[in-house]
């Protein structure tokens, strides 16, 4: 698609939830960033982004606009029709805890339009949501050292946090079989955790609250056996698919657990959510443990399964130790960016 310099170009905000012609023409965008700009990542799929805005999010609400450009006879999209040359994502948190700030899920203009003014209109658009509901600040997850990095800075967002992408390749032997467990059973969990286990594991979630965070400005929030199974919902409710591994005592406490969520249960590719372990179980193999069995339940549940990837900070040295042991590879660098208004 060739963008002629006349074409005329509007923000519009999205009614929720977009339609469906909105949701492909979103995806489309997507689908165009991610092919010029990190082209070794599967092309989204049409579950995985019409499941994220056109089903509303369990933290807070969405606020999502298109950069559109068309008019009859204007040889962008065909006689009379809109093409949707950017996007933009914003989710409002709506805990207490988090009401000062917010996320900007994605940010994203074609290649072809970009150096327009595309991408500060709709910044602009989202500068103003952020204002008028008295958020002082935002972040967002850039990939660095492209595009995304640099307009971040113009726009004054700093890094927060560094961290990595990582991957795994499902298919490649695997460097052990799952250890054994002495005084812990492990357990998986597809979909919800089940009820009787649902407030032992709000409690191991707690655990992530020594993770390394930066200085980003988002708050813990506590976990409950509520929050966890809503969280959980979503991602079903998305079209995803979750499932959690867990090491669970005989006292019925939840020593260490993991999570993988297919955004597209029939997609190549799978996100590693947290991996956690009580403080009072560490060092006894656990995180490795859960983090094993989930690869072979994975392998076994969905044979379109090519790679798992996950972030780590990269002050998590006790976790870049068990992903590098499990055959993890640094894909790409990355950063928590934020931004004070």
């Amino acid at each position: 698609m060739t963008l002629p310099s006349s074409a005329p170009t509007a923000i519009r905000a999205l009614t929720p939830p977009p339609s469906d012609a909105e949701a492909d023409a979103w995806r489309a965008v997507l689908a165009a960033v991610q092919a010029a700009d990190l082209p070794q990542l599967p092309t989204p799929s049409r579950v995985e982004v019409s499941g994220r805005i056109q089903v509303a999010p369990a933290r807070g609400r969405a606020a999502l606009w298109a950069a559109e450009a068309g008019a009859a006879g204007d040889g962008v999209a065909g006689e009379g029709a809109a093409a949707t040359l950017g996007v933009a994502g914003l989710l409002l948190f709506s805990d207490e805890k988090n009401r000062h700030t917010a996320f900007l899920d994605v940010l994203a203009v074609r290649p072809e339009a970009r150096r327009q003014g595309l991408g500060t209109a709709l910044w602009q658009q989202v500068r103003e949501a952020l204002l008028a509901d008295g958020r002082s600040s935002v972040s967002a997850v850039v990939d660095l050292g492209g595009p995304g990095q640099a307009f971040a800075e113009s726009l004054g967002f700093t890094e927060a946090l560094r961290m990595a992408w990582y991957v795994q390749d499902v298919a490649a032997p695997q460097p052990e079989q799952a250890p054994q467990t002495p005084g812990y059973t492990l357990l998986c969990w597809p979909g919800l955790v089940p009820d009787a286990w649902a407030g032992a594991a709000a409690i191991a979630h707690g655990s992530m609250e020594d993770a390394p965070s930066g200085d980003t400005d988002e708050q813990t929030q506590a976990w409950t056996a509520e929050r966890l199974h809503a969280a959980q919902q979503l991602i079903l409710d998305r079209g995803g698919a979750i499932t959690t591994v867990a090491a669970v005592t005989p006292q019925g406490e939840v020593a260490a657990y993991t999570e993988l969520v297919l955004p597209d249960p029939d997609g190549p590719r799978a996100i590693q959510y947290d991996t956690a372990v009580v403080p009072g179980h560490r060092g006894r193999g656990l995180g490795r443990a859960v983090k094993l069995r989930m690869l072979a339940e994975a392998t076994a549940r969905h044979p379109a399964l090519r790679t798992i990837a996950t972030t780590v900070a990269d002050a998590n040295t006790p976790m870049l130790a068990v992903n590098e042991a499990l055959g993890y590879r640094r894909e790409r660098a990355a950063a928590i960016y934020q931004l004070k208004l």
